[in-house]
């Protein structure tokens, strides 16, 4: 017979508040009476604790045993309780109606509990279960749906030609980047802006070759730098040699 809660050791103070038994001889194969009686005495707080707890042992002490079975094992333990409660519920006394209210109450929040943690879908008729799969297709159905849309709407702009820097010339171009972060409008406001250097980079990298070869993210975002008033010793300028052109207003315009 397998153990599923951890029993009380005998002639002894408990080990830990959740054990189960008595101090002297008991039958154990009054377990379930025994784990209920314990039940009775936590607060809700303690409800997952106390589930943990006898389930660590049913682990420990049985051998190719797994949650479901504990899980299962328990729900079935409240439930029939709960059912008995019902049943023999005696209202002519005012004590033992007062008493199998509260235990009802008690095993009810319990099974709240369960409910909560119930990954196999245990409290569950067959059509309960078939309706929330159901609600869970019609969910994801909805979020391909959307992400189909989003998807197409990307790919409108995905291509997979770039523009081919002549070899040699890449730090040419970086330079004329850098020149267009700086010019500014006839009312003093920046042409472009961006929150971070990144983004020029990324754009480098997807849409520019050099002599038809990738270009290395990591190789060109040293003439980037996030700061251009502090940009650091990782910082490097572009070279004389590339700055091949200046972008400049117009002077007169017609």
């Amino acid at each position: 017979m397998k153990e599923y809660f951890k029993p009380r050791a005998r002639f002894n103070r408990k080990e830990h508040p959740f054990d189960i038994g008595r101090a002297f001889s008991w039958w154990k194969g009054h377990y379930d009476r025994h784990f209920m009686n314990s039940l009775y005495e936590r607060n809700e707080s303690e409800f997952d604790a106390f589930y943990r707890y006898h389930l660590a042992y049913f682990l420990n002490v049985n051998e190719s045993t797994e949650e479901p079975e504990f899980f299962k094992h328990v729900w079935d333990i409240v439930g029939d309780e709960l059912a008995i409660l019902i049943k023999e519920d005696k209202r002519h006394s005012r004590s033992e109606h007062e008493r199998n209210n509260n235990q009802k109450i008690q095993i009810r929040a319990f099974i709240e509990y369960l409910k909560s943690i119930d990954q196999w879908n245990t409290g569950k008729t067959k059509d309960e279960i078939i309706a929330a799969k159901a609600a869970e297709i019609k969910i994801l159905n909805e979020q391909l749906a959307l992400l189909k849309q989003e998807l197409k709407a990307a790919r409108k702009l995905e291509t997979e030609d770039y523009i081919n820097i002549t070899k040699g010339y890449r730090n040419t171009l970086l330079d004329l980047c850098l020149q267009m972060q700086e010019i500014k409008l006839p009312d003093g406001k920046e042409l472009l802006l961006s929150q971070t250097q990144s983004v020029w980079l990324k754009m480098i990298c997807k849409y520019f070759r050099e002599g038809d070869q990738e270009i290395n993210f990591e190789t060109i975002r040293r003439y980037f730098p996030g700061d251009k008033r502090d940009p650091g010793f990782k910082h490097s300028p572009i070279p004389a040699k590339s700055k091949l052109f200046q972008i400049s207003p117009l002077k007169n315009r017609s």
